[in-house]
Formats: C-alpha cells, sequence, structure tokens
C-alpha cells in the first residue's frame, strides 16, 4: 500500500501545482473524517489553545489544517522527485542573508505544514543535517530519509542523540532543528503555549550554548492556490541563550504563538503537543 502511494505521489507531481493543490484539499476532508483520532486530537488542541473562539469557528480551522496539511503531504513528491529547478521555483527564500556557510548555524523550524518544502530548498544551498523520528512504516521511513538527503544532506534518528547533532553544527552543517513539539518528559520544561503548560526540550539552548552557533528562525507559509510556499528566515536571535531554560523555551515558544496566529491553519495541530502533563495533572487525550 506505501509502495502505491508513492507512485500516486509520483505522478500527481508532474500535475500543475494549482491541480494538486485540489487535489490534496480533497485528501484532506476525506481524512478529517475518516482518521478519528487526528481529528479529536486536532479538535482538543484547538480548544485548550483557543477557548475563547467560537466553537463553529475551531471546526473550520481544524478542517482547514486537515486540508493544508493533506496539500503539503500531497506536494511531497515535487520535493522527493522534481527537479531543482522546480523546488526553487516551488519555494521562494527570505532573509537568506541571515544564512552563512561561515557560520555556525541552527535554523529553528517550528512545526508548520510547510518545512519539508523549506528543507528541500535550503538543501540545494548549504549542507544541511536534521533529527527525524523513527517510523513504524520501514518502507516510508526509507523514502523519507532518501526524498529529504537527495542534495546531500544528513539524516539522523532522535535516539543517536544530541551530541552527534552537535558534532554535525561543529562540522559546519546546517542544523534544521524542529524542537517545538512534545518529545516527551526527558530534557524538557514546562512553559506556557497558548497559556496551557506544555512540555518543552530545552535542545536548542543547549545546542546553541554548546557549540555557539547563531539560532536563526525560520518559517514557512503555504501560499494560496499555485503559488508554492514562502520560507523567511529571520534574523539571529540576540541574548539566546540566556541562561535560564525556562526562560529560553518560553522564548521559543512565544515566537511559535506569534507565527500561528498569522496563519493558524498550517501548524502541526494533529500533533499530541500537551501528551506530557505536569504531576497529578489529568490526561487531556
Amino acid at each position: 500500500m506505501t509502495r502505491f502511494i508513492f507512485v500516486l505521489l509520483w505522478l500527481v507531481r508532474l500535475l500543475p501545482l494549482r491541480v494538486q493543490r485540489a487535489i490534496g484539499s480533497g485528501v484532506g476532508v476525506l481524512a478529517f473524517w475518516s482518521i478519528r483520532e487526528r481529528r479529536t486530537v486536532t479538535r482538543i488542541n484547538l480548544q485548550k489553545c483557543f477557548p475563547q473562539m467560537e466553537p463553529r469557528q475551531r471546526e473550520q480551522l481544524a478542517r482547514a489544517h486537515f486540508r493544508a496539511f493533506c496539500r503539503a503531504v500531497v506536494d511531497q513528491g515535487m520535493l522527493w522527485w522534481s527537479s531543482p529547478e522546480r523546488i526553487r521555483s516551488l519555494v521562494r527564500v527570505e532573509g537568506l542573508e541571515h544564512l552563512s556557510p561561515k557560520r555556525k548555524t541552527i535554523v529553528f523550524s517550528p512545526h508548520f505544514v510547510g518545512f519539508e518544502a523549506t528543507l528541500s530548498r535550503l538543501g540545494l544551498e548549504f549542507p544541511v543535517a536534521m533529527m527525524y523520528s523513527r517510523q513504524k512504516n520501514p518502507v516510508f521511513e526509507a523514502q523519507l530519509i532518501r526524498g529529504r538527503t537527495r542534495f546531500g544532506g544528513i539524516m539522523l534518528p532522535r535516539q543517536a542523540g544530541i551530541k552527534t547533532g552537535i558534532e554535525l553544527i561543529d562540522a559546519g552543517k546546517l542544523y534544521y532543528y524542529l524542537p517545538d513539539l512534545d518529545f516527551g518528559p526527558k530534557r524538557s520544561v514546562f512553559v506556557p503555549f497558548f497559556g496551557v503548560p506544555a512540555a518543552t526540550v530545552t535542545g536548542l539552548a543547549y545546542l546553541a550554548r554548546t557549540t555557539g552557533a547563531a539560532v536563526v528562525p525560520c518559517v514557512t507559509r503555504m501560499l494560496p492556490g499555485g503559488d508554492g510556499y514562502v520560507a523567511r528566515l529571520y534574523p539571529a536571535w540576540s541574548d539566546f541563550p540566556s541562561g535560564d531554560d525556562h526562560v529560553d523555551a518560553r522564548r521559543m515558544m512565544a515566537f511559535v504563538e506569534e507565527r500561528i496566529l498569522e496563519m493558524p491553519e498550517q501548524y502541526f495541530w494533529l500533533h499530541k503537543r500537551f501528551k506530557t502533563r505536569p504531576a497529578g495533572e489529568a490526561r487531556f487525550y
């Protein structure tokens, strides 16, 4: 079944982007109603983060997220198999001057639906390294690694530990880091995320402190219709890390909150962001 899906993605990538997006939106509608667990997770996340929003608005936002997420999934076919020229036309980069091969850099990329597009685009310009979560399906995992490293990048599983990431940064790799989800209690602190305590890893501050690397935030916006993506690189953070893990983790999540409010349907609401709870607090999911 997985290989059949890959064949479909390979074929769909040959269509105009506007048609691909229409297909992705249709898949998103079907996914919303067929994947009950993720639909429930999305609804809970939105209710916790936006309690002041009308229920009908939250439901519309949940459905819009599924459509955006599945449009990005369909776009994977282009990222995995299309030419570098098409990827350059698909993803416009703003703020590329904030990156320099002469400076150790961590690209802090929150989990918006377009992060894969930016990963591929930056791989055309720099040697990129990133961590990934192991997948249950070995066929999918193998293709994910091939797709993400097709321009010479490096992928390492989270189980490899942070030491390997430090070595890659010190070796001059552009480190593409996505630390804004709930990765469990280990090396995490609880900081507010839209007012809700959320377990947040302290790895971004630790890597920056250990390597002396600059932290350059990067957010990817999926544009409407056939207009592709815009990846915006922000100026490197000053006074980071501060030496206080809670302060640094909160700064990271405050930045994510600000960007979410600009395009709320494009954040990873399907993820169990509040899976890890403070001691004594009931589970959300």
